[in-house]
This record gives structure tokens, sequence and C-alpha cells, in this order.
């Protein structure tokens, strides 16, 4: 059995890196997703706009790749909407406590090489892998 390369995920991965780099040389913007969106929810300053379009890009985004390009996307969940609610609102906390979400830190601070961002990142798999281990194993 050969080696299987998710080259949909590298793809991905790649433009993600490529659409950060571009909107930081361009805009001087960061595309961390929660500062972007807070800033459509409280707008303090000029750039309202590119936020919108940037969030309308995101969404438009995911409908090309589901039904045009036949990206698979989970119809069912093992778990309860009560659950789901619960780790939004943690994912939320979260964000606040850690000044910013996983895109903002993981793609955009470590390619800047922000300490911060380094840190934040780390902090961010370490729970994520006691989170799954405690979902598959304890749960």
């Amino acid at each position: 059995m050969g080696i299987v390369i998710p080259w949909e995920s590298l793809f991905g991965g790649m433009l993600l890196g490529v659409s950060a780099t571009l909107l930081l040389l361009l805009n001087g913007k960061i595309a961390g997703i929660s500062g972007v969106l807070t800033g459509v929810i409280m707008p303090k300053n000029q750039d309202y706009v590119w936020r919108v379009l940037f969030i309308v890009g995101m969404i438009c985004g995911g409908v090309i790749g589901t039904y045009f390009l036949g990206a698979e996307v989970p119809s069912e969940y093992s778990t309860t909407t009560g659950l789901l609610i619960i780790a939004g609102i943690l994912v939320g906390i979260g964000t606040r406590l850690g000044n910013g979400c996983t895109s903002g830190h993981g793609i955009c601070g470590i390619g800047r090489l922000s300490i911060r961002s380094i840190t934040a990142t780390a902090i961010f798999m370490c729970v994520a892998a006691i989170t799954v281990f405690i979902r598959l194993h304890l749960l």
C-alpha cells in the first residue's frame, strides 16, 4: 500500500498561506478570522468593507467547494447540539483570552515569527490533543 497524499489539503493550506501573505503585504492587514469578524460586528475605523468582502469570500469559497468542486461536508455528527453549543462558546472564550484565533496566530502570527503567536499555537495544539484524547478514550 502506497502513501496517500491529501492533495486537496495541501493545496488548501497553500492557498491560506498565499492569501494571508498577500493581505499582509498589499494591505498591511492580518487575516485572523476573529479579528476580521470583530471588525464587522463592532466597526471602529474605515476598514469595514474589506472585512465584509473577506467574510463573503470565505462563504463563497465554501459554496464553490461544496457545490461545484464536490467537496464533502459532514451531514451527521456523533455529538449532541448542546455539546456543539458549549464547544462553540468555549472556542469564543478561548479566542478572546488568547487575543486571537488559530488562523490569526497559527497562519499569520507564526509567519511573522511572533513569539506570542508561536506560544498560543503550541497551547492550541496541546489542548486539541488533550481534547481528542478525552473525547476518544474517556467519553
